[in-house]
């Protein structure tokens, strides 16, 4: 169902518009960094979030809440108000000045007339602000025209006198600039100042609707507006894009997903060397696949697929090298040694289980947004290249569970697990082995550090142990070697472990060296920004056929 999303036009819309690709990808940053989708999107409206290809950062609300403050405190330092209605004071007393001599000239000082005059120019109490003072002759009879004239254009002017001197009486004290500000001046500074308070409160209150693009551009300029336009827009473009499914509760789609593996994938293969992956060996051969981007020589036993361009110039080179001399032209003799056979993949099926690491240390130096986003690589290298595979994402921390693929961007490590059981890790890696043979299965350990928890068998059931190590660079021997029992039962299954190692310390390399020992598997120690391209180099050469 097409949906359609209107809102409010307030002539912006033309000129920006958000890409939702570049969008997804900035927050998929911050999936890979342990946040929840909403706690993303929540990160990106308060602090911004850089779009790749576009020279300028969009500002979240809270720079935009600074830039406010900085252009309010601009302001409060250059002026003070001490002055700025103090020519407006002056009209009003010239005016009644002119009045009182008007009224003792016709009426005499002692008339009632001039004492009441006199009573509300200086009444008994507090004489009060100017507009009160001004406010006391709205109904005054003057008998001198130029001074009833002179406070009538006053009393036009008596609501934004009202405003001002309640702006100034609030933030006056603020304003310690060198610079005096007149009537009209102090007036710009207050409405300025009240503009950028009354945007301010909306942006903390998260009311991007009710923001006026075009005030937002006179106070901050048209960058604040595109970051404005952006940020009304994170959300309706995922949406419309097929990428946040609607609701209170947003979440990815499956095209999302895709995407995320996408350009993991894409990441992880810019680190490799071309040329790298090689042969995997299985003991079962399975349907063959041309692969038209690579040959080799023809060998006694190949299916005779010849690339007939690439061995016409091999025998054209042959011949070349044996008589450097001698004019070349046709017929051209073809031997067997020139022979081009196109090189072939055997789609076996494999089954492979990934065990991630979640505990508290993996969100040290970009641990554990390394290992999501090979995971995510992973999940769509075998989506896409080998359908027919299976494959599996394992959490562990003080227990295991399978995470489900589509849950995986927003998977962060466990704060209040501290423990790892990898014991519990290998045995749900085992059970879904068991589930979906295959002739290649196999499990990849993420990891940085050494066993902490385990199972043991207690009466009709099993009981969860923690064990703290042994002093610095010890061990946790009880967990070691309950763990390496695992392994064995993983070993006896014929599924080979292979390690990744994003720790060096002593008791890590030490036990998985003894895992080795059991499995046969291999290991490798990497860093985050390494461990991308040695897991695709393995899995790829893993799950490549063997030529015999």
């Amino acid at each position: 169902m097409r949906v359609y999303h209107y809102q409010r036009w307030d002539g912006s819309q033309a000129e920006f518009s958000l890409d939702a690709d570049r969008a997804l990808d900035a927050v998929s940053d911050l999936l890979m960094q342990g946040l929840s989708l909403q706690e993303a999107l929540d990160a990106m409206r308060q602090h911004g979030f850089e779009l790749a290809g576009r020279e300028m950062r969009v500002l979240g609300l809270q720079d935009l809440l600074r830039e406010l403050r900085r252009e309010a405190e601009s302001l409060e330092r250059q002026y003070h108000l001490r002055e700025a209605t103090d020519r407006l004071a002056r009209r009003l007393e010239q005016a009644l000045d002119r009045e009182q001599q008007a009224l003792r000239a016709r009426h005499g000082h002692e008339s009632a007339r001039h004492n009441e005059f006199m009573s509300r120019r200086f009444p008994a109490a507090d004489e009060g602000s100017l507009a009160e003072r001004m406010e006391r002759f709205r109904d005054w009879a003057f008998e001198d025209e130029h001074a009833g004239e002179e406070l009538r254009e006053l009393l036009a002017e008596l609501e934004r006198l009202r405003a001002l001197e309640r702006f100034r009486a609030e933030r006056g004290a603020r304003f310690r600039g060198p610079e005096a500000a007149d009537y009209e001046t102090a007036q710009r500074i207050r409405e300025r100042s009240e503009a950028l308070a009354r945007m301010a409160r909306e942006l903390a209150e998260g009311n991007l609707e009710a923001i006026d693009a075009e005030t937002l551009r006179q106070l901050l300029g048209d960058g604040a507006v595109e970051s404005l336009i952006l940020l009304r827009d994170l959300e309706p473009s995922l949406e419309r894009a097929g990428y946040l499914r609607e609701g209170s509760d947003p979440q990815l789609t499956p095209r999302a997903i895709r995407r995320l593996g996408a350009s993991a994938l894409a990441e992880v293969y810019g680190a490799l060397r071309k040329g790298r992956p090689g042969g995997h060996e299985v003991d079962a051969r399975g349907v063959a696949l041309p692969r038209p981007d690579e040959t080799r020589p023809f060998e006694f036993g190949d299916p005779l697929d010849v690339d007939v361009v690439k061995t016409l110039l091999a025998a054209v080179r042959r011949r070349a090298l044996a008589s450097p001399g001698a004019p070349q032209g046709l017929p051209i003799a073809i031997g067997v040694e020139d022979f081009q056979v196109r090189e072939r993949d055997s789609s076996t099926q494999a089954t492979t289980v990934l065990l991630l690491d979640m505990s508290w240390s993996m969100s040290w130096e970009g641990r554990f947004a390394a290992a999501k986003r090979v995971a995510l690589a992973l999940d769509h290298l075998i989506r896409t290249r080998f359908p027919r595979d299976h494959f599996f994402v394992v959490g562990f921390y003080t227990r295991a569970r399978e995470i489900p693929i589509p849950r995986l961007p927003e998977v962060t490590w466990n704060m209040g697990d501290p423990f790892t059981n990898l014991q519990d890790g290998l045995r749900v890696a085992r059970r879904l082995i068991a589930r979906h043979p295959s002739s290649a299965p196999q499990i990849l350990v993420i990891t940085d550090g050494q066993p902490t928890a385990y199972f043991v068998a207690r009466g009709a059931g099993e009981e969860l142990r923690v064990e703290w190590p042994m002093g610095v660079n010890g061990i946790s021997p009880r967990a070691a070697e309950e763990t390496l029992k695992e392994v064995r039962r993983v070993t006896a299954q014929g599924v080979t472990i292979n390690t990744f190692m994003l720790d060096s310390s002593p008791e890590l390399v030490n036990f998985v060296a003894r895992m080795t020992q059991i499995n046969r598997g291999r290991v490798f120690y990497s860093s985050p920004g390494q461990l991308g391209s040695y897991l695709m180099v393995d899995y790829l050469s893993h799950r490549r056929q063997a030529r015999r």
